[in-house]
């Protein structure tokens, strides 16, 4: 026999006039209280008797409705692509969520994968956000970041490599990695230095910047710079390594950590040694490749920002009629190991 008969009818749903008749205060207090409203002077006590009475109750303020008030939401949207992140792109978004909490915003992921550039934008502003974190990946146009401002979002801001015109501008410039890489490698005395290409979807927006900050270091030394495709798996990587004493090279940078502990594990199965044959260079510095033998030499990479990530976004969005603003968020630098 059934037992959702004996289950106890839900109450009604609890409002701001229940919590303030408990609170013994107005629905504009609890409002205020709620909405973490600072503009408002109410003391800590009266704060704190209303969070109780709405604890008690289990109420929560209406999002939709507190959106009807104030004509947009208190979203921020964070379109999401499947790429692989490695640390710094963990890093940047956990500082950005939980600062982004702390003043109050909506964090929303929103899977963008296969929307194309036209039907991204109106897709997001159906969600009426007021910022829109836009992921390079994606091609935001000028169509696109007009969409977006007419549905109410104050700040379009785009995380890429470089800056769209009519948008603020997050840039992660990838150019640095490859500087630092080959930069290194220079220092070393290698002079005929491979840079991987990634064959996998999608990594050419990071690859092929690295590439060209790689050919930028190489030409004041007259350098030699040979891009080198590479599938992320063993065989791809043993057919390198099989053929690597005919290409002439004495060092590879591998575009990052991972590939890196891939192709340097060829090279060792097929008896090539390291660093004495071929130079190996990463990037972003990951734990396991300290654990390698010889241990792995990579670039490692952080935010460059000298205010939280939060707080530079919450400022375009309380000054939306400003001009696009451009922050640089990387900061490189190689970490010599062994495998050099």
């Amino acid at each position: 026999m059934s037992q959702l008969s004996n289950q106890p009818a839900e109450g009604p749903v609890p409002t701001s006039a229940d919590v303030a008749r408990l609170a013994g205060v107005s629905r504009a207090t609890v409002s205020y209280v709620l909405n973490n409203n600072a503009t408002v002077r109410i003391s800590e006590t009266t704060r704190r008797r209303v969070r109780a009475a709405a604890a008690e109750l289990g109420y929560v303020p209406h999002a939709a409705a507190r959106s009807l008030r104030a004509g947009h939401t208190r979203m921020v949207l964070l379109p999401t692509v499947n790429l692989p992140a490695g640390p710094l792109h963990h890093h940047f978004f956990h500082e950005l969520e939980s600062g982004l909490r702390r003043l109050d915003y909506t964090v929303v992921q929103y899977g963008s994968t296969s929307l194309d550039a036209d039907d991204a934008p109106r897709v997001w502003a159906e969600l009426r956000p007021v910022a829109v974190i836009v992921p390079g990946t994606i091609a935001l146009t000028p169509q696109g970041i007009a969409v977006l401002r007419r549905s109410g979002a104050k700040a379009v801001i785009t995380l890429g490599p470089r800056p769209v015109d009519g948008a603020h501008a997050l840039v992660v410039d990838q150019r640095e990695v490859g500087i630092r890489a080959i930069g290194h490698l220079l220092e070393r005395g290698r002079r005929r230095i491979g840079v991987v290409m990634p064959e996998e979807t999608g990594l050419a927006l990071f690859a092929e910047p690295r590439l060209a900050g790689a050919q930028q270091a190489a030409r004041s030394h007259g350098a030699r710079i040979d891009p080198l495709p590479l599938r992320y798996d063993e065989e791809s990587a043993a057919r390198l390594a099989a053929r690597w004493r005919t290409l002439g090279l004495d060092a590879v940078f591998a575009y990052n950590d991972e590939y890196a502990m891939l192709l340097m594990r060829a090279l060792q199965d097929t008896g090539v040694e390291v660093p004495r044959e071929a130079a190996v260079v990463g990037a972003e510095d990951l734990m396991l490749g300290r654990l390698l033998r010889p241990r792995l030499s990579t670039v490692r990479m952080e935010l460059a920002t000298a205010e939280p990530l939060a707080d530079i976004v919450d400022q375009m969005v309380r000054h939306p009629g400003g001009a696009p603003v451009r922050h640089d968020l990387l900061r490189a630098g190689a970490v010599h190991r062994e495998s050099s």
